[in-house]
């Protein structure tokens, strides 16, 4: 093992760059450029203190944050030693790099994702560190963390209008179950409440990801139309099993399902037995009038409530909730149980953390306010070019109709080669695709890319839309 070497250190006292962070990054440099090399032994904090004519308080700082980033490490009796620089760390003074073309940045303009840069880095951080003071839990929680019930309960409440366990008392989280997000959840439900040869007849055009979890199942997945009310329940055939929708933001076209459409579902879902799987993927994001009340409040005796995070802050988190009635929920729990799996809790806490400082609320109040204007941009754009769309003033997108698959292929490929990409409609159809068009999201994007994206956008659908409409059974 080396001795001390002769440290290439030099200090500038008249830079307003305090002494330890010049320190720190000389030898960070050093060991960077291969100047000092792993399994070097550094002088004493005394000693370096000494041979720069500084305070020990300086050199004591630059090795503490050395050594917190793995540049150093110290060995017990023994004194302070270089190791092997971190993967991908940079250097202080990074060698220049010869000019790499400049690449047209990607314009994400598909559906589905959400506004995750507009989360505050100063909260989300403050939730994990207090998630991290947490006890870590000795078991798994089949059912979920209690608290996090608990505040879903709440937010249930608060932005959905849903009260559950309201007659049992306590604070609702006992009529909750955490999950890992929707397709985790009609997983759970394939497995545990329905059997394979089921027939489960589901929104057409819809969420194809839920649809082949079902299949994937063994369930036997029946296609229904919708049309400007929703779900056509005439559709359903007799012997259903269960319906699977999304009547707050029918995914993907935008609209919500009619009052009396709902009234007409969960009374017929009584009369023939249905469980109603009612995924509420993004119902907190309405902009215009408050949501119509969700079939759960309708119908709790036959409606299981789907809901997420992944659309109001971020898949990462991988959590979700299922509010259902007790059958349902002792299904999945036993379930879980023989099975062995139950969803993280690590996601769950943060969202615990993230509603106990406040700071839950805030980014909704604030997702809203963003996700509004970047829909009232949009839809200003369309409007004054002429162009159709579809779907209600909520969500992260909205769909622009086109007159055939060829057309949205093209318009499609197009954007693509102008470095914006889009999703259609036909791929989110089980059977035949019946609706073609561009589900145009507003949500991964930042605003400024928006912006610039809109006039291209414009000048490809302004040609290919299709001023005659699409099918509406």
């Amino acid at each position: 093992m080396s001795e001390s070497p002769a440290l290439p250190v030099t200090l500038d006292r008249a830079s307003p760059t305090p002494l330890a962070v010049q320190l720190a990054e000389e030898l960070r440099a050093a060991a960077g450029d291969g100047r000092l090399r792993s399994g070097d032994r550094l002088p004493s904090t005394r000693a370096l203190a000494a041979q720069l004519g500084v305070s020990r308080t300086v050199t004591a700082a630059a090795y503490e944050q050395l050594h917190a980033e793995g540049w150093i490490t110290g060995k017990h009796g023994s004194g302070t030693y270089v190791t092997t620089a971190p993967p991908g760390s940079p250097s202080a003074r990074p060698k220049p790099r010869p000019a790499e073309p400049t690449e047209v940045a990607e314009v994400d303009l598909r559906p589905g994702s959400p506004w995750a840069s507009g989360i505050d880095r100063s909260a989300w951080r403050r939730a994990w560190r207090g998630a991290a003071d947490v006890a870590p839990l000795p078991r798994p929680t089949r059912a979920g963390v209690p608290a996090y019930r608990a505040t879903v309960a709440e937010h249930l409440l608060r932005h959905r209008g849903l009260r559950v366990g309201g007659d049992h008392g306590g604070d609702g989280g006992e009529s909750v179950l955490a999950t890992a997000g929707t397709t985790a959840a009609v997983a759970e439900l394939a497995a545990s409440v329905l059997s394979p040869g089921d027939v489960v007849a589901v929104e057409e055009p819809g969420y194809q990801r839920a649809v082949q979890t079902m299949v994937a199942a063994g369930l036997v997945v029946v296609p229904a139309p919708v049309d400007a009310d929703g779900l056509l329940l005439e559709a359903i055939p007799d012997g259903a099993r269960a319906v699977y929708c999304s009547p707050a933001h029918q995914y993907p076209l935008g609209r919500r399902m009619s009052a009396a459409r709902r009234v007409a579902l969960v009374d017929r879902a009584r009369r023939d037995g249905w469980l109603v799987i009612e995924d509420d993927y993004d119902g907190e994001l309405r902009y215009d009038v408050a949501p119509l009340p969700l079939l759960a409040a309708l119908a709790p005796d036959v409606v299981v409530h789907l809901g997420t995070t992944s659309k109001i802050l971020t898949p990462a988190l991988g959590v979700g909730w299922m509010v259902a009635p007790p059958p349902v929920i002792a299904a999945v729990l036993h379930h879980r149980d023989s099975t062995g799996t139950s969803p993280s809790a690590a996601g769950q806490i943060v969202v615990v953390e993230l509603a106990r400082n406040g700071d839950l609320g805030r980014h909704l109040r604030k997702l809203r306010r963003e996700l509004s204007e970047r829909r009232g941009m949009l839809v200003d754009a369309l409007t004054a070019a002429d162009v159709r769309f579809l779907g209600d003033d909520a969500g992260a997108h909205l769909v622009v109709p086109l007159a055939s698959a060829e057309v949205e292929r093209a318009v499609i490929e197009a954007a693509r080669a102008r470095g914006i990409t889009l999703d259609g409609l036909a791929r989110h159809h089980f059977g035949p695709p019946a609706w073609f068009g561009i589900a145009v999201g507003y949500a991964a994007c930042s605003r400024p890319q928006l912006r610039a994206a809109i006039p291209d956008l414009l000048s490809l659908l302004s040609r290919s839309s299709d001023p005659v409409g699409t099918p509406s059974g």
